[in-house]
């Protein structure tokens, strides 16, 4: 049962990126590149963003479902999370930020408060919950958690 449970919570995880956005952009490639030209400065550069993208949610999340060097792609994705809410998730430019009544602008600012939230999760899976989880990952960066493995937390 506990590998199970151990599988979900990745699978939770990871799923806004495998299978959902990645078959989106597979799916609505032209869309994505539009998107991508917003903060390209050109129909080349979209198109290197979007693949790049397409690559880390698939390898990435794969890596995280896997446990193969998980930390690590953990890490990417935190990235990534980072990356694309600074890119796409401009709150500060809308003109309309409200914080009553109808605003695109606090839809954004959401947006980009969620990219962050799932960053954070997928930080907490790269170094664990104590310093010594983040020391450890930089003298391992590409290790594996071991999600899978089962051993006696009982203490004897």
């Amino acid at each position: 049962m506990s590998v199970v449970v151990a599988l979900a919570v990745r699978c939770l995880l990871v799923m806004l990126f495998l299978p959902f956005s990645a078959l989106d952009k597979m799916l609505n490639f032209g869309r994505a590149l539009d998107q991508a030209e917003q903060a390209a400065a050109s129909r080349p550069l979209a198109t290197i963003l979007v693949l790049g993208g397409l690559g880390i949610e698939i390898v990435m999340s794969l890596a995280v479902l896997i446990g193969v060097a998980d930390r690590l792609a953990a890490f990417v994705l935190a990235a990534y999370c980072v990356v694309t809410a600074v890119l796409w998730k401009q709150f500060w430019k809308t003109t309309d930020f409200r914080l009553r009544g109808p605003s695109q602008g606090r839809e954004v600012f959401w947006d980009f408060l969620k990219n962050l939230a799932v960053a954070g999760g997928f930080l907490m899976l790269t170094f664990g919950s104590n310093a010594s989880g983040v020391r450890g990952f930089f003298e391992n960066p590409l290790g594996s958690s071991h999600p899978y493995e089962l051993t006696d937390t009982r203490g004897g």
